[in-house]
């Protein structure tokens, strides 16, 4: 494990000149089209948000906001100051054999220089054997995704002052020399009082005349035209391998935009190749309710030249202001504005019926090694013990151990969960176990036995998840359907991690 560790260290040391005692009482309060060929590069960088000496052991972890191919993003409150934080936690290991250290290096860089109140601020970030760790602005007010799923569809309003947020932020990013490539629902946060902030930038890309220093080791594929991003919002030009522009930004507005609108994404279907096929056509169908200023702004960003979508013109972002979906923005003091009310998630009674005895879904007894703090390659020794009652990220050595005989040599859990599998007349306790191997399976937690192994395939025809509301989902096979309950209402986080590793 130490040979491991130093491997990782050596691929992704950063140096940093910043005191780390300097940021130790940081609170989360914002402050105010060519290939990637002369980024400005640095060998030696001063991060804002340094690396500190903390151990995980430091945090009381709450829920989780999201789960990625090798991330988690959890709740953590830091026990010392009481601030909280949006914690993303990064498998080493992972990021390693998936050769992702430049993307990891490359969005820590990015988040540190960026300074607008429509992106989400990274603090600080620290390390152990196991995890690296980026304290980033919590938004409490979740993603816009859950917005659009609770109220089924947004009002006109609504999404003009979200999409005006998304507007503001993009235009930002993209004066800084940088493509997000990845705007979507899920990627996008609300603070607790309603306000947008981009999230996400771990698939950034830094243009020829980025303001953004990089080292010299973080920076993204550097053709530019590698497929990233979420198969429903990739523009056309990135399937026929052009180039990355400010453009891909626009189109993947032009689908959120619809979606909050509808719904729905516009070019669903029920695979990704009929997704893909759907975009190359452009198959719109815009719903009738749509007015004819939402519609035009719409056809205008999924235009399928990328140098006709208003905003990446001769105009710049002044002909996406001025369209008339926008009448009445307040641009220049839009953060100031009221946001629409934030629809809150449905909460569960508690009945006190020990619904949720013996519930191990995050919950291991400790994250990573938990008993090293490290910081830049220095190891010490640590006493401190995790508070079992705290809900925690599971990973192969960090969670309720009974769970590990259910494991291979390597394998880890991606998410797990003590649910009901519903049938006609009964219902009964199982543990669902998701892993990166990818497998997915249910067990009998009393008996300690396999009772189900759901056929893992990456084509969503043959393995699918639907939500039915925020407790219940389907696990969809083409021989069997299974229903589950989730007493903690995470049916969408089950349908995110599982198609997240469909998609990985």
């Amino acid at each position: 494990m130490l040979a491991m560790e130093k491997d990782f260290d050596s691929k992704l040391r950063i140096q940093s000149s910043n005191n780390s005692s300097s940021s130790a009482s940081s609170s989360p309060t914002s402050s105010n089209n060519n290939n990637n060929v002369n980024v400005p590069r640095s060998k030696s960088f001063s991060f804002r948000a340094p690396q500190e000496n903390f151990s995980i052991q430091d945090f009381e972890l709450g829920k989780i906001y999201g789960v990625g191919s090798y991330s988690k993003v959890v709740r953590a409150k830091k026990k010392d100051t009481g601030v909280v934080y949006a914690l993303k936690i990064m498998d080493k290991k992972f990021i390693t054999k998936e050769n992702k250290t430049a993307y990891v290096k490359l969005e820590r860089i990015v988040l540190d220089q960026l300074d607008h109140p429509g992106i989400v601020r990274l603090f600080f970030t620290f390390q152990d054997s196991f995890s690296l760790y980026m304290a980033l602005e919590s938004c409490e007010g979740g993603e816009l995704f859950d917005q659009i799923t609770r109220k089924g569809r947004l009002t006109e309003d609504e999404a003009r002052f979200y999409a005006a947020e998304v507007v503001d932020a993009l235009e930002y990013i993209h004066s800084m020399g940088l493509i997000h490539r990845d705007i979507k629902p899920e990627n996008l946060l609300l603070t607790g009082d309603g306000h947008i902030k981009v999230a996400d930038f771990g698939s950034v890309k830094p243009m020829q005349d980025s303001r953004i220093t990089v080292l010299p080791n973080a920076a993204s594929d550097d053709k530019a035209c590698t497929f990233v991003g979420t198969a429903a919002y990739v523009p056309p030009e990135v399937l026929n391998s052009s180039p990355a522009t400010f453009g891909n930004d626009l189109w993947a507005l032009g689908c959120t935009l619809y979606q909050m609108l509808s719904g729905t994404s516009p070019f669903k279907d029920a695979s990704e190749w009929l997704i893909f096929q759907r975009i190359i056509a452009r198959d719109i169908r815009f719903p009738n309710y749509f007015s004819e200023e939402a519609r035009d702004i719409i056809d205008r960003l999924l235009d399928i030249d990328p140098s006709r979508r208003p905003g990446a013109g001769s105009d710049g972002y002044s002909a996406l202001k001025m369209h008339p979906f926008f009448k009445g923005v307040n641009w220049k003091n839009i953060r100031e504005e009221t946001p629409p009310k934030i629809a809150l998630e449905q909460q569960m009674a508690q009945s006190g019926d020990g619904e949720h005895d013996n519930d191990s879904s995050w919950n291991p007894t400790h994250i990573g090694d938990g008993s090293i703090k490290q910081n830049d390659g220095n190891v010490g020794a640590s006493s401190t013990e995790a508070s079992g009652s705290v809900t925690r990220i599971a990973s192969i050595d960090s969670f309720d151990s009974k769970w590990q005989q259910f494991l291979e040599p390597g394998e880890s859990v991606i998410m797990i969960s003590m649910v009901k599998k519903l049938q006609k007349l009964t219902s009964k306790k199982v543990q669902l176990i998701l892993t990166n191997k990818p497998k997915l399976i249910y067990v009998d937690p009393s008996k300690l036995l396999v009772k189900g192994n759901i056929i893992w395939s990456d084509n969503s025809n043959d393995l699918n998840v639907q939500v039915i509301s925020p407790s219940n989902f389907k696990i969809c096979t083409p021989k069997k359907v299974m229903t589950f309950e989730d007493a903690k209402q995470r049916a969408s986080q089950w349908k995110k991690a599982i198609e997240s590793l469909q998609n990985r």
